[in-house]
């Protein structure tokens, strides 16, 4: 029991002789308990322990003087109960400067100090309340939209199946269709060319007609048609009796007075096949010429314009449908964090005004700068994650994009941090081209926070 009393005794008599050392921290004080010498912490020197704080650098690692200002290297810890302890250079030691909130550093000067710890220590302890808070609800906001993105995700598989299976019906829609139509403009072909057989033969039966009624008209047989031979043969339809004169008889053969089978062709002859002025005598039925376009054709045409029409339709909608497939397969492609709780921010945009422009953040899209002349410039294009490995996700990169003037691209890096809103706080450009945003959102706090250390003894 003595043993243990002694024992006790010289430790509370160390601790209390340490205790005298100023500038030193708790983790350090076995380092000072007083006895006849002192080693140097970097081991380099052994000195009286008298020599300690005597105001003379006797150390190379200014170990002996952690309260004066006597070593250029050495430092002065300032304790700071209620608040945050922290180290200062020695040389602050007395300078008339108050540097530690507990006016422990200048325990020699002229300077008045005040004892500031308490209430740096409140102000503290209420703000990273107001942290913890801030990142309490930011992890209820995150969990809430972890489970909306991946209620999202799988909305946006299911409407991925669902075009895929759209456009394979379309493209046997479209399978259907073009043969549809390559069957209507066989037919119309088919129409068409059973049409110009027709009116080949019609062709040659007028020629043959034509021929025939320039014979019968030429009397004389000498191969032309003159006005005494119309005059003998033709006659007015609606008076036969009456004789046509010379002149009416030229008139009829275009102002000649005869006419060869080739003039025949385009004067009397397309004046005989109207038939509502002159007729030959006792010949009633002249041909009206060649065989106009059958009901049939117009049918078949109308029918492969249809066909024509209806393949277009079902092509652009299968178009439009692969278009989507392939838009939403890019959204899919990307990296929406592992429990797609980024996915939200897809197809949102989020401006700021700073001074006479206004910044635009499309996660996953672009960043773009517009100033109040109404100009758009493009500070780049979604490129990827480039946080550190323990955290990748809390920093975006937006590259390539419109050229500055003094060469290369613009490009934004956009610092994501923990908040109970969804917005951009803020733009810099620290240097030319080169911009910074911080970006706030729930989806970017982290489950462990790890306060500051702040004493919370009296």
């Amino acid at each position: 029991m003595r043993i243990h009393i002694i024992i006790a005794a010289l430790f509370w008599s160390d601790l209390v002789d340490s205790r005298k050392v100023r500038g030193i921290s708790s983790s350090y004080k076995r380092f000072y308990r007083e006895k006849k010498s002192f080693l140097c912490i970097d081991g380099s020197k052994m000195i009286p322990f008298e020599q300690v704080n005597d105001d003379y650098c006797d150390c190379a690692d200014g170990s002996d003087e952690p309260g004066t200002s006597a070593c250029p290297r050495g430092r002065f810890y300032c304790t700071n109960l209620g608040f945050r302890p922290h180290y200062i250079p020695s040389s602050r030691v007395n300078d008339g400067i108050c540097d530690c909130c507990d006016a422990s550093d200048e325990y020699n000067s002229h300077a008045r100090c005040q004892n500031t710890c308490w209430n740096l220590g409140q102000k503290e302890r209420a703000y990273v309340e107001g942290q913890m808070k801030t990142l309490d609800e930011g992890l209820r906001l995150k969990q809430q939209l972890i489970e909306e993105g991946v209620l999202l995700w799988r909305e946006k598989q299911a409407q991925l199946r669902e075009l895929q299976q759209a456009a394979e019906d379309l493209q046997i829609k479209l399978e259907e269709r073009r043969w549809r139509k390559n069957e209507a403009n066989r037919l119309k072909e088919q129409a068409f060319k059973a049409q110009q057989e027709a009116r080949d033969r019609a062709l040659r039966h007028q020629n043959n007609t034509i021929t025939s009624l320039f014979q019968l008209l030429d009397s004389n047989k000498d191969g032309s048609i003159s006005v005494n031979e119309v005059k003998a043969k033709v006659v007015l339809v609606h008076d036969e009796q009456q004789l046509l004169s010379e002149d009416e008889a030229m008139a009829l053969l275009g102002g000649n007075h005869q006419i060869d089978l080739t003039k025949f062709q385009y004067t009397l002859w397309d004046i005989l096949t109207r038939g509502d002025s002159v007729k030959i005598k006792d010949v009633h039925d002249v041909p009206d010429g060649l065989v106009s376009e059958g009901p049939h054709v117009k049918a078949a045409d109308r029918a492969a314009e249809w066909e024509a029409s209806s393949l277009k339709k079902v092509e652009e909608a299968y178009e439009t449908v692969n278009m989507e497939i392939s838009d939403l397969q890019k959204k899919l492609a990307v990296d929406y964090g592992t429990d797609w709780e980024f996915l939200f921010l897809n197809g949102q945009c989020y401006k700021l005004k700073v001074y006479e422009y206004v910044y635009t953040l499309c996660p996953f899209n672009q960043v773009t700068q517009k100033s109040t002349s109404g100009t758009e410039v493009s500070l780049g294009i979604w490129g990827m994650w480039a946080g550190p490995p323990k955290n990748q996700y809390n920093q975006m990169v937006y590259e390539n994009g419109e050229p500055c003037w003094q060469g290369g691209s613009r490009s934004t890096t956009v610092t994501l941090t923990c908040g109970t809103e969804t917005a951009l706080r803020s733009v810099k450009e620290p240097s030319k081209c080169q911009y910074i945003m911080d970006f706030q959102t729930p989806v970017a706090c982290q489950p462990v926070l790890k306060q500051r250390g702040v004493h919370s003894e009296l």
